[in-house]
């Protein structure tokens, strides 16, 4: 039996607090296989690869059933908020 998303989801909530968070399974529901998006004020001041660690260090007791783990986006809240206003469409003038 593979690792739910829901499971993901509860570590790194417990584990990582964030501030906004996605998991999609892409393994088709057998769990070996997730895309994640993660904002999290534990990432601020760390490099990316530091962030990865922290998020399959979070993973750890799952990761031994995930055979792919895909982080799409590991953000600082702040990060998070300039992406989503430049991401905003711009009114027609």
């Amino acid at each position: 039996m593979g690792v739910t998303k829901e499971q993901v989801e509860a570590s790194l909530t417990s584990k990582l607090n964030p501030s906004h968070l996605e998991v999609v399974d892409t393994s088709g529901g057998c769990g070996a296989s997730f895309v994640i998006e993660i904002v999290s004020q534990q990432f601020e001041g760390k490099r990316l690869l530091e962030r990865h660690r922290v998020v399959n260090s979070a993973l750890e007791e799952e990761m031994k059933e995930i055979h792919a783990l895909s982080i799409k986006k590991a953000l600082t809240p702040e990060q998070w908020k300039k992406q989503q206003e430049a991401e905003k469409p711009k009114p027609a003038a």
